[in-house]
């Protein structure tokens, strides 16, 4: 094995990009309760919302993506700390001795990842497009850069948490736990006809569409076992998936000698979003006790027929270089054309399988290369769904 550098740093200042979506909804809470200071926020759109939380922040930059007709607003209102475009994502990635949580969604995040490793930063990576299209630039970045990356997903938090002191040599197997989403245990036929609200409900989380329906058709959990590969070191035949209906075994990691270690508790991406904010501190927060009793907890092997989603993490994934980046891609054309209903929920899956088929894969050298496989995995996703389309 080899990946994640489990060093400590003192708590730092927070730049929180994605700062309106659930997770850094969720990171201004955790911010606030346990007395981080927030030095930075970034959205992609100006909302009024993302507008009050630059108000509630009178110290902190505020940076703007897409700021629109809304532009001239926002500066009257914030005055020189607004800051606008993409490039302003990246500077504030790379603000000096500060602890950035990149909980952008889609590619667009993987620059600031690696702007704030670059920078020397720890980064708090929600972000998981980063790992999946750019997962060896990301790791190159660790390395060389100096900075250092802590998971914030619930899966791989809790796998980072069950290997901190252990020998990676000791780590034989990690078993990744997936909830099933709202349709475990349905067949195809079932599957056919389901909506988009039926798709958006999601049994123990609370997330932002795209990840939803991810969740929903089991590329999510292909998507982190691509991130696992990367972030522990571990090779794709060494990393398994259990449906686990309940959410509250985040996911298991087995030893050399036989010895399982699970992290434990109900659904809260607080706690995941904390651990990687404060480590290798714990800083005590209320919170209540933790008990299982009258809790039954269940597991069963994932229906890949059904769902066959999940295969695609494995396939692009020992494809590598450019494969993740095509599948993380085709999905993200694919779903927005499902929560558009111009296809439907199995034709999302049909279609990212078909790109993912049709591609030449390619070695990823830079950030370019990154973009030059998103954008071919779009245009391609697009044609496909034009035939599928209602």
């Amino acid at each position: 094995m080899g990946g994640l550098r489990l060093c400590g740093t003192a708590l730092n200042p927070l730049v929180i990009l994605g700062a309106t979506g659930s997770i850094g909804r969720q990171a201004v809470e955790v911010a606030a309760r346990i007395g981080v200071p927030i030095v930075a926020l970034a959205a992609r759109t100006p909302t009024e919302a993302f507008l009050a939380l630059g108000v509630d922040h009178p110290n902190a930059a505020v940076c703007v993506v897409e700021p629109g007709d809304a532009a001239g607003h926002f500066r009257s209102v914030l005055g020189e700390r607004v800051h606008f475009g993409q490039g302003a994502i990246t500077e504030a990635a790379a603000i000096e001795d500060v602890t950035v949580l990149n909980a952008v969604v889609g590619s667009a995040g993987l620059a600031a990842s690696l702007s704030a490793l670059y920078a020397g930063n720890r980064l708090a990576l929600a972000n998981k497009e980063s790992l999946v299209a750019g997962g060896t630039l990301v790791m190159d970045a660790v390395e060389s850069g100096g900075g250092e990356l802590l998971p914030v997903d619930s899966e791989h938090s809790a796998i980072w948490q069950c290997i901190v002191g252990e020998s990676e040599a000791d780590v034989e197997r990690i078993i990744l736990t997936a909830s099933g989403g709202p349709f475990r245990g349905k067949n195809r036929d079932e599957l056919a006809s389901v909506t988009v609200a039926d798709a958006l409900v999601h049994p123990t989380w609370s997330m932002g569409p795209r990840i939803t329906i991810d969740s929903a058709t089991l590329i999510n959990k292909a998507f982190e076992i691509i991130e696992t590969h990367h972030l522990f070191g571990i090779d794709f035949d060494d990393i398994d998936v259990v449906i686990h209906p309940q959410s509250i075994i985040h996911s298991f990691v087995e030893f050399t000698d036989g010895v399982v270690k699970a992290e434990v508790g109900f659904p809260d991406m607080r706690k995941p979003i904390q651990a990687a904010i404060t480590y290798p501190q714990r800083v005590p927060v209320e919170h209540p006790p933790f008990d299982l009793v009258g809790t039954d907890l269940t597991f069963e092997e994932p229906d890949v027929g059904t769902f066959p989603g999940l295969v695609l993490g494995y396939e692009a994934g020992r494809a590598g270089g450019s494969a993740p980046a095509v599948l993380n891609a085709a999905d993200e054309v694919a779903v927005e054309a499902f929560l558009e209903e111009r296809i439907s929920f199995l034709d999302i899956v049909e279609v990212v399988s078909e790109v993912l088929g049709r591609h030449d894969v390619f070695h990823l050298e830079s950030v370019d290369a990154v973009k030059a496989a998103d954008s071919w995995a779009r245009a391609v996703a697009v044609e496909a769904i034009g035939r599928v389309a209602r």
